[in-house]
């Protein structure tokens, strides 16, 4: 397998102008695997500029039945390397190979999704008091800047990448650091696809070397950016400079709530891994467990059972169920929470150790007794680590699990309507899921409240957001 380790800028792959690179470390193994080029300012300009031209001499004015041919031309390239792409994402973040395989088939449903939209994407027409015709039109802002995490590098660039496109927009694609092959890759087979040359471009290097470069570039008309709440303050302050639109999915310290009349067996089962698959580095992940005191034991001795089974170990092994952190730096950081739930006198369940010596693996781990003060309990981990706690009245529950910065995602357990109704209502969250753990569904929107950021991808909301309303009115 070819790995993709240079640029990709005006439908071609390149040398960074500086000559710099970034070295990969596979996690499951801690060794070098390979050398990436990294961008510097002089590449931003160059790929930014590539994409205006590419949108000024064409792509912005191409029939929608044209760009909706080449979206599914691109989804079915994708689905043709499905298995490369797989195994490009777990070689660089350690993802394992069940899981990268399902997320590359995702990306290609996003292409499909977005493809089939381009041609259901109306305006309106609006009576209006002083008689006469007004409509609106949905029209492409230009260029976009696409920031993405390395936590899911491929499904999210998919994510921002597709409906940019399908609304008419060329975008410059900016993954993280420590994974750009997938991403790389995404432009390759895109432009193979029948994409013209510079509608996208791909560009690895340091965030806060092109990042804020792309933030603050004067052609930039957007930036959707999925990270950190702190890193999405900053590219909100950037980008307020010149009033670019922008999205950003950031940071989730997610609930999970289970009632006493739910079927709680099936969520004891089924919650370990809606917090400790991809390891924990998911800001979806249910890390803070609320159950109703009267099955609060049986519970935990279930949930704990259930984690002990999870298979940890080498990515690239179908059994294999969690993979490692992403590099050294995450795991020291999510022991160094482990260090301090110890100090503040949480119980360990089970966890919290290194299930092997070679690789940055880490147990799942769950924590009980945490106050809610502590560090464990009110900050995000981004890693394999829940906290779970009794709870005796909905109200107090309810204000519990909305005395936090965040909004992400949650999951809700109970057989009982009404209370599904209220609860759902009352849970400050942009995704919320009913006897399921299911936060992501190509067809409706995610995002979050509060600091988990604003703006959606995903649905045709995320269409819309890449586009200017623009309303016209014709008198009589």
């Amino acid at each position: 397998m070819t790995l993709p380790t240079q640029l990709f800028v005006d439908g071609a792959y390149r040398h960074s102008a500086s000559g710099r690179r970034t070295t990969l470390i596979n996690p499951a193994t801690e060794e070098t695997f390979a050398e990436v080029a990294a961008a510097d300012l002089g590449d931003v300009n160059s790929a930014v500029e590539s994409a205006q031209r590419a949108w000024e001499s064409g792509w912005r004015d191409l029939p929608p039945g044209k760009r909706t041919e080449i979206l599914f031309s691109v989804s079915r390239k994708l689905r043709e390397h499905l298995e490369e792409i797989a195994q490009l994402e777990t070689l660089h973040v350690g993802k394992p190979i069940s899981d990268a395989r399902d997320e590359a088939g995702l990306g290609a449903r996003v292409f499909e999704y977005y493809a089939g939209g381009i041609t259901k994407f109306y305006g309106q027409t609006i009576p209006v008091a002083r008689g006469g015709f007004d409509f609106t039109l949905r029209q492409p802002m230009g260029v976009v800047a696409a920031i993405v995490p390395w936590n899911f590098p491929f499904a999210i660039g998919c994510w921002k990448v597709a409906p940019a496109l399908a609304a008419g927009n060329c975008v410059v694609l900016k993954p993280a650091s420590l994974s750009p092959l997938t991403a790389l890759k995404l432009g390759e087979l895109a432009h193979a696809a029948g994409l013209p040359a510079g509608v996208l471009q791909v560009l690895p290097g340091s965030g806060s070397t092109i990042g804020d470069a792309l933030v603050t570039h004067p052609l930039i008309r957007k930036v959707s950016f999925t990270g950190s709440t702190e890193i999405g303050r900053r590219v909100m302050e950037l980008a307020s400079r010149d009033l670019k639109r922008i999205s950003l999915e950031l940071g989730g310290k997610s609930p999970n709530i289970v009632f006493a009349d739910a079927d709680w067996q099936r969520a004891a089962e089924s919650s370990p891994m809606s917090v400790f698959a991809n390891t924990g580095q998911d800001c979806c992940a249910r890390s803070r467990v609320f159950v109703e005191r009267s099955i609060f034991e049986p519970f935990v001795e279930m949930f704990v059972s259930a984690t002990r089974k999870l298979v940890v170990g080498e990515p690239t092994k179908p059994e294999t169920q969690l993979g490692p952190l992403v590099s050294q730096g995450q795991r020291q950081t999510v022991e160094e929470y482990l260090s301090n739930a110890r100090k503040q006198g949480s119980r360990f369940a089970c966890g919290g150790g290194r299930p092997h010596p070679k690789g940055y693996y880490l147990e799942p781990t769950v924590l009980l007794d945490v106050g809610k003060s502590d560090r464990c309990w009110r900050e995000e981990i981004f890693g394999p680590v829940v906290c779970i706690t009794p709870f005796d009245d909905e109200a107090q529950m309810l204000k519990d699990v909305n005395d936090s910065s965040y909004g992400l995602s949650g999951s809700l357990w109970t057989n009982d309507l009404r209370r599904a109704l209220r609860v759902s209502r009352a849970v400050q969250s942009g995704v919320l899921s009913v006897n399921s753990h299911s936060s992501v569904h190509v067809e409706a929107p995610f995002g979050g409240f509060k600091t988990s950021g604003l703006g959606r991808d995903l649905g045709m909301t995320a269409m819309e957001g890449y586009t200017e309303l623009k309303n016209v009115y014709v008198a009589e």
